[in-house]
């Protein structure tokens, strides 16, 4: 049970250093400029995806499928944040 909530914490930690580096930026830049809304797009993206990665791994026994179901969840997180940042699509939640 400790290994399990143990994980979680290094989900959401990582989740929350990420989330630092625009925080950080936005200090020292006019170039990044996040709003309230996109930090928690942004956190809520991070971290769904560390829980979904999360039950890969343990619901999944095959290590081949479990690297291949976590890699396809990371391709989509990759996808969902530049539509959101740059609108790589054109769909009508892009940053642009």
């Amino acid at each position: 049970m400790i290994a399990q909530n143990k994980r979680l914490f290094i989900i959401l930690l990582t989740s929350v250093i990420l989330l630092l580096i625009p925080l950080i930026s936005m200090q020292f830049t006019t170039e990044v400029n996040w709003t309230l809304t996109d930090f928690v797009v942004a956190g809520a993206l991070l971290f769904g995806t560390g829980l979904m990665c999360e039950l890969v791994m343990r619901k999944i026994k095959k290590r081949k499928y479990r690297i291949a179901l976590c890699v396809t969840l990371l391709a989509a997180l990759f996808l969902i944040w530049t539509e959101l940042a740059v609108g790589i699509f054109g769909t009508p939640l892009s940053g642009q």
